[in-house]
């Protein structure tokens, strides 16, 4: 049976009951929240046709203190509900290997540490920090985002918003290699000048279709054909036509860090609609599923 299929399963089974509890709560927060609106409404109409000080002043204090209340109600629904479901999809990938916490984050030097992004990231947030271990390898890995300063207006433009992973290697690996979109190389001009000053050059893989979607510069002495063999080359293509998200990695004397792009904000719950949905879901699991392929594919074989 395809993974994908056994996850469904697991969704119905498992995750599924989970959303419908929270849908519940959604659908109970949202009822307060359209009564407390008409309530609202009648008391200040109520203190319009009154028009005494002293009595608006007396029933604006009960008001404040239940919108403060309804408010933290609804912060507290969009707390829980990613760590519930995050838990369950690892669950389902790895049981008690991984370890999620939610107000956790890789570093900036972490992602400088990278060089994959020519940017000394003077904006930086991060959250959702997952870590673990598959097979030899550890890892560490959070979603981020990542902004500078434009040169040419005054606003912050963003250098990457997505997941980034970070996987000891150690004793694995020799020299540099960078994997690059290529559809994004002339926006990686300064990344791959520092790439070249760094004695790295293009390498060709013999793989038309995976040199269509990518490019890869290394150093002399990396093992790039031992690293990106074809079954990896098959994983990062096969999903980048999937998802049409990008993917960046690089082999770094012995760390290996991988950034997969992601526009939205992954499993952030809604409150004006439904969050039950598979979709929603599966999209955050093939991010981790292609992750931990990667890894355990450069486990198994090196």
């Amino acid at each position: 049976m395809d993974r994908l299929d056994e996850f469904r399963i697991y969704y119905n089974h498992t995750i599924h009951p989970e959303l419908m509890r929270m849908e519940r709560k959604r659908k109970n927060l949202l009822l307060l929240l359209f009564v407390s609106f008409f309530i609202l409404v009648g008391i200040i109409l109520l203190e319009l046709y009154i028009d005494v000080f002293l009595v608006t002043m007396v029933m604006m204090i009960p008001l404040a203190l239940y919108i403060t209340f309804l408010f933290y109600q609804i912060r507290n629904f969009i707390i829980k509900f990613k760590p519930r479901v995050v838990n369950l999809v690892l669950d389902f990938i790895a049981e008690d290997n991984f370890k999620y916490v939610p107000d956790k984050t890789l570093t900036v030097a972490d992602f400088k540490a990278s060089r994959i992004f020519s940017s000394d990231a003077p904006s930086f947030k991060g959250e959702d920090y997952i870590s673990g271990q598959i097979g030899e390898i550890e890892f560490e890995m959070s979603e981020i985002e990542v902004r500078e300063f434009s040169k040419v207006r005054n606003r912050l433009n963003y250098v990457f918003k997505g997941v980034f992973l970070k996987a000891d290697f150690s004793g694995k690996s020799k020299g540099v290699i960078y994997v690059l979109p290529e559809e994004f190389q002339q926006y990686l001009t300064r990344s791959i000048k520092q790439f070249t000053r760094e004695g790295a050059v293009a390498v060709e893989l013999g793989s038309e279709v995976f040199e269509e979607a990518f490019m890869v510069y290394a150093t002399k002495d990396a093992h790039v054909h031992e690293l990106l063999s074809l079954d990896v080359q098959a994983i990062l293509v096969r999903y980048r036509r999937r998802m049409d998200k990008e993917i960046y990695i690089s082999f770094l004397d012995g760390q290996m860090y991988i950034a997969v792009t992601e526009p939205k904000d992954i499993l952030e719950p809604y409150i004006f609609q439904s969050n039950v949905s598979f979709e929603l879901v599966r999209e955050f699991y093939e991010d981790l599923q292609l992750l931990f392929s990667v890894i355990e594919e450069f486990d198994l074989h090196h």
